[in-house]
């Protein structure tokens, strides 16, 4: 249905897409998901053209849109795209809005465009405001008769870019219902979105998008269950990360302290969670760690997970084996004992660091 090879966008001062390269399959429900200024609305707006990419090819149904030969409007017609904004015509009536393409780009008559728009509101619940004008709607029906409207092209592809980001949280749930609706359709639907548990349930794939492209593709239960890579982790477990680099025993502990300290503080961690992030930070690196190593090579990651209001302290450090859960001063292993509910430690003669100790810092 849709294949896509090396798309590239470039703006003046940023490079949302470097590299995507990816098949989209008839028929797959795909919720494109990831942080803020990822690409994600970007993708689907090269897809149809409304932005023209810097390089690469896209291919809709065999044809290359980005061929400046290609007939726009012809491909246009089998991918009907719904926005933030709903775009209705304030001057025209709710079924003029539906009735309005069909008849200027398909050629249908004013019954016909007529009878298959009072079809699509029946579909959407709202056949009884096809005589209102758009301002009389709230937002939520704005955007049910927007999705109307892009269904009486009748197209196979259907791109929707944060349809219900603009809405009163009152409102999602209705266009929710009509979008889920649509995926048992048959139709191809890519859904950028910020509602998680929404694309969870709705999708048969999903992506999830950073550093320049599609950094994971994989089914809902893949992603959100079971990802595979790091910043998708991250994300879907709302972690707020903190990364600490030590490379001579006379670092700047202080000011780390003060780091960790901006850290908590921003991400709003309860004062008895950081006072433990503060400890295990402080005894296993400084008490444990750095009169052992000679030349230190360490790095301290602190995540703290919004969702399960947990923290784990990870620390990659040099040198020879040692367990710092075992081998550690005595003192410090009773300190960091109360500070943490499990420690693990691993040895991985393949990475950088080859030392790695995990602490779960105490909850209550």
């Amino acid at each position: 249905m849709i294949k896509i090879e090396h798309l590239k966008k470039v703006y003046p001062n940023i490079t949302p897409l470097k590299d995507v390269s990816v098949e989209i399959h008839d028929g797959d429900v795909i919720s494109i998901i990831g942080p803020s200024g990822t690409g994600k609305s970007t993708l689907l707006r090269c897809i149809n053209q409304l932005e023209k990419a810097t390089d690469g090819h896209i291919w809709v149904d065999g044809t290359d849109v980005t061929d400046p030969k290609c007939d726009l409007g012809k491909v246009r017609q089998k991918m009907g795209m719904v926005f933030q904004s709903f775009n209705l015509f304030g001057h025209l009536t709710v079924i003029e809005n539906i009735m309005l393409a069909p008849m200027d780009l398909l050629g249908k008559s004013k019954q016909e465009a007529y009878d298959e728009g009072m079809r699509l509101l029946r579909t959407v619940g709202l056949a009884e405001k096809a005589l209102n004008y758009p301002d009389e709607l709230s937002g939520g029906q704005k955007q049910r008769i927007a999705i109307a409207r892009t269904l009486a092209m009748d197209p196979d592809i259907i791109l929707f870019d944060e349809p219900t980001s603009a809405l009163d949280p009152t409102m999602v749930g209705e266009v929710q219902a009509v979008i889920r609706d649509l995926s048992k359709t048959g139709k191809t639907l890519m859904i950028v979105t910020h509602e998680m548990n929404f694309a969870r349930a709705i999708s048969n794939r999903v992506f999830f998008m950073d550093e320049g492209g599609i950094y994971e593709d994989g089914t809902p239960e893949q992603i959100f269950d079971h990802p595979q890579k790091e910043n998708t982790r991250r994300f879907i477990r709302k972690l707020k990360v903190l990364e600490l680099n030590i490379e001579n025993k006379d670092y700047d502990f202080l000011g780390m302290a003060g780091e960790i300290d901006q850290y908590c503080n921003k991400n709003q961690i309860p004062y008895k969670m950081a006072s433990r992030i503060h400890l295990a930070f402080e005894e296993l690196v400084q008490q444990v760690l750095i009169p052992v190593l000679k030349q230190p090579s360490v790095q301290a990651v602190i995540e703290y997970s919004e969702a399960e209001e947990s923290a784990v302290l990870t620390v990659r450090y040099n040198g020879p084996a040692y367990d710092v859960t075992k081998q550690g001063d005595e003192l410090s292993l009773k300190v960091l004992q109360s500070a943490v509910s499990d420690m693990a430690y691993t040895w991985d003669e393949n990475a950088e660091r080859h030392n790695q100790a995990v602490l779960r810092i105490r909850q209550a």
